[in-house]
């Protein structure tokens, strides 16, 4: 089977919503590493219209991703993914992520902190555990702030790796029933039931972490996905079934979205008139419906595409990972930059998108180029030119 170029339009789509959510961020009354003088709740209920699904999507474009890569050559294939996730990861922590760290200490410890960045680098590397909030929470550090996805995706293809090394008929065998569960309206009701019996079981036991080891409900919604994307990676009905269906998952995404939205921002609901519990149960559910159908409307309308290849699209699809790893440190210093100049908030965060994804761009032309990079950011080596063949003096 060829590439799914459907897929790569849907990962470029994803990372730019992330890029939007981050500079979100910035603005909204929810805790982040810096914040905007001008920070409120209204635009909360924009943010909310891709929370349920965002992360949700690139963990189940992961999961085909995954099933392509053991399909195409399944020697060496832990080794090449740990080199292509951990590898990141420990520069990352070590290089991108710790200015993030040092200007939310700078911004949000009280009283101020004095020391510069290279005392508290040191203090960073030393898993210096003393930056405490009024509230009594400390920074934890070393960190990977936004890099969580990468601890996350390397186990999760652990564990799809150790399903590909089932007996072939076991793993047809599951693949099959899982495709014959998730086709026609089971594609859409299927994996809405497991999400929400996720949500409403674990949620409120287990607070999202991100750190790997307690994050239960995090591991619930995400490896679920993902070995859906796994598992009906090579199915033509489940992708069809979402290409029949993605006008009513659409509709359900929006219905949803719009009662958690009512019910949380222009219900009258606050921490003194607090959303019923019974409600609360019902909004879990919601949040499920919209985590699922959202995605499926995405790849329902996207799959029409999935033989569309362009020059444009290799380039971005390449691009994406390096950018990820990129972003949020860039909008971090970017936003704490600018927060003297005080320009109003729109001009600012339009300010911040535009500069976000050209300052990406042109680190990522630079990094595509230098090969000690490029591993460093999950790329492959460039292969080696082959030889020329020596000219042969034809007068001899």
């Amino acid at each position: 089977m060829q590439r799914r170029h459907d897929l790569d339009r849907v990962r470029v789509f994803a990372f730019c919503l992330l890029v939007l959510y981050h500079v979100g961020m910035y603005y909204v009354s929810w805790g982040w590493h810096v914040k905007s003088p001008a920070a409120s709740t209204t635009p909360e209920p924009f943010m909310l219209l891709t929370s349920p699904w965002r992360m949700s999507l690139l963990f189940l474009v992961s999961g085909v991703a995954t099933a392509f890569m053991l399909r195409g050559s399944a020697a060496g294939f832990v080794r090449r993914r740990s080199r292509q996730l951990l590898l990141p990861l420990l520069f990352g922590m070590l290089v991108i992520v710790p200015p993030q760290a040092y200007l939310q200490v700078v911004e949000q410890l009280p009283g101020g902190y004095s020391g510069g960045a290279l005392d508290f680098y040191g203090k960073y590397l030393g898993a210096y555990q003393g930056f405490c909030g009024s509230d009594g929470k400390c920074l934890v550090l070393p960190t990977w702030n936004h890099l969580w996805f990468l601890p996350y995706l390397w186990c999760y293809t652990l564990l799809a790796w150790l399903l590909w090394l089932l007996p072939a008929p076991a793993l047809a065998a599951l693949r099959d029933g899982t495709a014959r569960l998730l086709q026609g309206w089971g594609a859409l009701l299927l994996p809405v039931l497991l999400l929400a019996a996720a949500r409403l079981l674990l949620a409120a036991r287990f607070e999202q972490t991100h750190a790997l080891v307690d994050d239960w409900y995090n591991h619930a919604q995400y490896a679920s996905v993902f070995l859906i994307g796994f598992l009906v990676a090579f199915n033509e009905g489940f992708w069809l079934s979402l290409q029949r269906l993605r006008w009513p998952a659409l509709l359900l995404a929006a219905a949803s979205y719009a009662l958690l939205v009512r019910t949380w921002y222009f219900a009258g609901h606050d921490e003194t008139h607090p959303v019923p519990e019974a409600l609360r149960q019902w909004l879990r559910a919601a949040w499920a419906l919209d985590q699922w159908c959202a995605i499926a409307a995405l790849l329902g309308f996207a799959y029409r595409w999935r033989d569309v290849d362009s020059p444009l699209l290799r380039y971005l699809s390449l691009a994406v990972f390096p950018l990820y790893i990129l972003h949020q440190t860039v909008i971090v210093v970017l936003a704490h930059a600018l927060k003297p100049l005080h320009i109003p908030a729109t001009a600012e965060a339009v300010l911040l998108v535009v500069a976000t994804f050209a300052l990406c761009l042109g680190a990522y032309a630079v990094i595509r180029r230098v090969d000690w990079l490029r591993p460093l950011f999950g790329l492959r080596p460039v292969a080696p030119a082959p030889p020329v063949p020596a000219l042969v003096d034809g007068r001899r």
